[in-house]
């Protein structure tokens, strides 16, 4: 035990030299001239509980050092013990601003593992575009009002967040939750549209680009949002190669790549809708791209809600999952009456789906970036392996090389104008 006598007291700074954070021996703290600023993990402006180490010279940064992980949860490794249905909750905490946009993009991937991704029904591929596309003006609202709140335009916020609400209640008719919806299967969809849904997502299309026509003369020639954002945070198209971006942040440094386009997947090949790029990749151009996406979201919204195989009841009874019992849990009625249903809903339900053995990797289109998917599957009903690549943590890892040069109010500038979520970087 020990003695009160024998506990030595320091001062605080020479606890501070025996306890560096994280990355604080990169900065070079020089005597009188840097100054070291812990930015973050509580400022509201990192979004979360991102921290950044600034080395500054004045208020000039010379140095960054990103340091993340407060949010980790081992979803990577949680997957390797769950079957591959029921880590789809997981994929709700990833980018939780686009929940039903991962549900799809992990479904998809398990479904070329299975060799099933061509065989989906057009209506449940349409209902799933429905859902990105719902998903990308969602979390772009929010990424925008944000962004504007943080440097100083409030009101902006409350005419995005009045209309994300919308989106939050179609999610909350069509899945059961607002937040974390869960509503994909492997193979296809938990449910069908319900009865009024299309005539209101209609709706909620009309009035989404009332809302993004005010937020534009609110904010594009605003001369203070202007000011904070032109020539700021500049990514060149290089550079926004050599760093893996994706996304609004790489199309905002002119780069036409969209994986919608590029590789096609689901049914985007029957839509019309424009690539929008930037020209000098700085934090206004990165603006200027989510808000022409939001509104070719509500055009692809509008040719999907026409073209909706079945129409908006499905009086034609389209099927929206493969017609595959080993694969989609069976009806409840045939499960209490016939014993290969019972069978095959016991299998799907303690063992998982069978998929084969094999390795592939599925990249998807959303609103923050290339979310991907590598599976390692050594047969059976749960992965051997996964690894997901974020695109929020792809896109932060530039952070080092952007921010020095700036002053510190522009960190705020660059960081919204990423646009990252850290349940998604961290995972």
């Amino acid at each position: 035990m020990t003695n009160v006598q024998d506990i030595t007291f320091k001062e605080p700074a020479a606890r501070a030299a025996e306890a560096q954070p994280a990355g604080a021996e990169d900065l070079q703290d020089i005597q009188g001239d840097k100054l070291v600023l812990n930015m973050g993990p509580s400022h509201p402006s990192t979004h979360g509980v991102l921290r950044i180490l600034l080395e500054l010279d004045g208020e000039v940064i010379t140095k960054a050092v990103p340091d993340i992980g407060y949010l980790h949860r081992g979803d990577e490794k949680i997957a390797e013990n769950m079957t591959y249905t029921q880590f789809i909750p997981y994929t709700d905490r990833l980018d939780y601003l686009a929940p039903l946009a991962n549900n799809v993009a992990y479904a998809l991937a398990v479904e070329k593992l299975m060799g099933i991704a061509d065989k989906l029904p057009p209506r449940c591929q349409y209902i799933r575009v429905i859902c990105c596309e719902l998903a990308r003006v969602s979390a772009h609202l929010l990424g925008v009002g944000c962004y504007a709140m943080d440097v100083g335009a409030m009101t902006v916020f409350l005419h995005t967040f009045t209309e994300r609400e919308k989106v939050y209640n179609l999610a909350e008719w069509l899945t059961g939750a607002r937040f974390t919806t869960s509503y994909t299967r492997i193979g296809g969809l938990s449910r069908d549209l319900p009865a009024g849904w299309v005539a209101k997502c209609r709706q909620f299309c009309d009035e989404v680009l009332i809302a993004i026509a005010e937020v534009d003369k609110l904010l594009t020639r605003n001369r203070i949002w202007v000011d904070r954002t032109r020539d700021v945070g500049v990514i060149s198209r290089e550079m926004a190669i050599d760093y893996g971006l994706s996304g609004p942040n790489l199309r905002g440094s002119g780069i036409e790549h969209d994986l919608r386009k590029a590789r096609p997947y689901l049914c985007y090949k029957d839509f019309s809708f424009d690539i929008p790029v930037g020209a000098t990749g700085d934090c206004y151009d990165r603006y200027l791209v989510r808000m022409e996406e939001m509104r070719q979201s509500v055009r692809i919204l509008r040719q999907a809600l026409d073209k909706l195989p079945g129409g908006a009841d499905n009086a034609s009874k389209e099927p929206i999952n493969i017609p595959d019992g080993k694969t989609i849990l069976p009806p409840k009625d045939k499960v209490m009456t016939s014993m290969e249903e019972l069978i095959h809903q016991f299998i799907l339900v303690t063992q998982g789906v069978n998929a084969p053995v094999g390795e592939i990797y599925f990249g998807h289109e959303n609103p923050k970036g290339e979310l991907g998917f590598y599976i390692n599957s050594r047969g059976g009903g749960t992965p051997y392996r996964m690894k997901i690549r974020s695109p929020s943590f792809v896109n932060l890892s530039i952070l080092p090389a952007l921010l020095p040069g700036h002053i510190i109010s522009d960190v705020v500038s660059i960081l919204g104008s990423i646009d990252f979520v850290m349940g998604e970087c961290d995972r």
